[in-house]
């Protein structure tokens, strides 16, 4: 027998039964209204970006699908310990990149997130030709676009020494030839965000007098709720509320100790641009991005390390002077040079591991932000001295409500990476997407991700 569904317009339903446009935005799912339970919890998704490639036959595990493992010497081997939550993919290539303006870096970098061509403009590639940005919106911001849900910001974007704008610095898209430029200094990002809670005791009390409760204001509309909806629901609604009132006097007050949405310390001001900055900056991103999160300020943001031909010494991965971009440059049979490449994409996926292990810290219901999250590293090349965007390393963490299936290796033989963009749209909700970035590469989800 065919299964009948019914569709409800939530917040009209709501609206039926006598709730504020108000209230209805604070609800969470409920199972009166006809729609899935889910979790309680939105999905979020998070990019993750380093450069200039990696050397393959490290960066590989070994095995078949679900029974695959973490060389001790590989490049991914400081995610052996998140096995469980990571889905490795293999064989991604950048199909749309093969064609257009730009040379290997600019293109890589353009299509990474957008699946689309870049556009004519100033800047001069190694290859000896002219491009610009590229020609559509990249996935982050259209996700951002469809989630947003009256958040304090539709998404944020962290840039670690990512530089002045140009094609091999920008890979958020508003749209065609709107780059959107990451925020470089994490001390005026912590003031872009915290500045509520980092006013004086004073004005923090007079603001909270002025502004008055967000809850109090629609108080009477939940309690209308009570004998219209199933005790299951008014629980789940309880539970979510209690929630809300618990981060809303956290926030107020700045005592956020055992709570999820806990308040970074700012620290002392210091120069982020400075070569001997660059890990300090870092982790103090990460941790503004997961505070962004975890307090629900956002449900995508972007954490950029660098940019496209990245040329950075990394003393912090054992490698003090010789600098990356120059490295990924030597040949295959440079084994002095490719042990070097292997120990700076292996400090990256460090920078990869702390992440998830933050966002795992944090406890959502029965599970924790992770569980509710996409994190997917990206990178601009397949390898660097070949500048291919054939076999895409990419590395995904966490799950999004359980949206792809984790815990595997995935070998692909060749699979268009305009179809793994549009997996994640179909991953974030948009079931509804037909393709994503240029048409002529994008055939449809690719249905091994969802298990």
């Amino acid at each position: 027998m065919k299964k009948t569904t019914h569709h409800f317009n939530r917040r009209a339903f709501l609206k039926a039964l006598g709730v504020s446009a108000a209230a209805a935005g604070m609800l969470p799912l409920l199972e009166t209204t006809g729609t899935s339970q889910g979790s309680l919890f939105p999905k979020r998704l998070i990019i993750f970006f380093s450069a200039n490639g990696t050397i393959p036959k490290r960066w590989r595990p070994s095995g078949t699908e679900t029974n695959w493992s973490i060389p001790s010497d590989g490049i991914l081997t400081p995610l052996a310990a998140h096995k469980s939550k990571i889905l490795v993919c293999d064989g991604v290539d950048m199909i749309s990149a093969r064609n257009g303006l730009g040379d290997g870096h600019q293109t890589g970098m353009g299509h990474m997130l957008t699946g689309t061509e870049l556009l004519p403009g100033p800047f001069m590639g190694g290859d000896g030709g002219s491009a610009g940005y590229a020609g559509g919106i990249s996935v982050d911001q259209h996700i951002a676009n469809a989630l947003y849900n009256g958040e304090s910001f539709r998404s944020l974007e962290f840039g670690v020494q990512a530089g002045a704008p140009n094609n091999w610095s920008r890979m958020c898209y508003a749209g065609p030839d709107a780059p959107v430029e990451p925020a470089q200094n994490p001390h005026t990002a912590f003031d872009r965000l915290f500045n509520d809670v980092s006013l004086s005791k004073e004005r923090a009390e007079a603001r909270k007098h002025r502004r008055g409760s967000v809850l109090d204001f629609v108080s009477k509309d939940f309690e209308s709720l009570k004998p219209k909806v199933s005790s299951n629901d008014y629980a789940r609604i309880d539970q979510h509320l209690t929630s809300i009132r618990r981060l809303e006097s956290n926030l107020a007050t700045g005592d956020a100790e055992g709570f999820a949405c806990e308040l970074p310390t700012k620290g002392e001001a210091f120069n982020p641009d400075l070569a001997e900055n660059y890990f300090a900056t870092g982790r103090l991103m990460t941790d503004l991005l997961v505070t962004s999160l975890a307090c629900g300020m956002t449900r995508v943001a972007s954490l950029q390390w660098s940019r496209s031909v990245s040329n950075l010494a990394l003393p912090w991965a054992g490698v003090p002077n010789d600098r990356h971009h120059d490295l990924s440059h030597e040949g295959d049979d440079q084994s002095e040079a490719l042990e070097k490449l292997v120990k700076i994409n292996r400090w990256y996926a460090e920078q990869f591991a702390y992440l998830i292990s933050e966002l795992e810290k944090v406890p959502e219901g029965d599970g924790t932000l992770l569980d509710n999250t996409l994190v997917v590293w990206c990178n601009e090349l397949g390898k660097g001295n070949s500048h291919t965007r054939n076999d895409m390393p990419l590395v995904i963490a966490g799950g999004g409500n359980d949206a792809f299936k984790m815990g595997r290796y995935l070998k692909f033989g060749i699979e268009s990476h305009n179809n793994f963009l549009l997996s994640l749209c179909h991953a974030m909700g948009l079931q509804d997407q037909q393709t994503f970035g240029n048409p002529a590469y994008c055939l449809g989800p690719i249905s091994k991700l969802f298990g």
